[in-house]
């Protein structure tokens, strides 16, 4: 019994030393990339979203139940359900 709290305090005491160490990473916000204005088209059907930032670049889709549909731009993609807007996301630059 001794012998195995022995070895189980002599274990703690050699890994306690070598705790999780981490860096922090400030990026100055100047350098994080461009801001990119995306457009407001939450519940706007396809056709108003092509009038107001024209074609997209790529289109992916539909996918799923219910269809779930892509529009590329150059910043920023477009999710539609069937065919109105549920969302923009910025392209990730990196």
């Amino acid at each position: 019994m001794f012998n195995k709290l022995r070895t189980s305090l002599l274990a703690t005491a050699l890994l306690l030393p070598m705790g999780a160490a981490a860096d922090t990473l400030e990026v100055p916000v100047g350098a994080q990339g461009e801001a990119t204005r995306i457009e407001q088209v939450r519940g706007l059907k396809k056709e108003e979203i092509t009038a107001r930032l024209g074609d997209p670049i790529g289109i992916q889709g539909p996918v799923g139940e219910p269809a779930i549909t892509r529009w590329e731009y150059a910043d920023f993609y477009v999710y539609f359900e069937w065919d109105v807007a549920l969302h923009t996301v910025k392209k990730h630059r990196g």
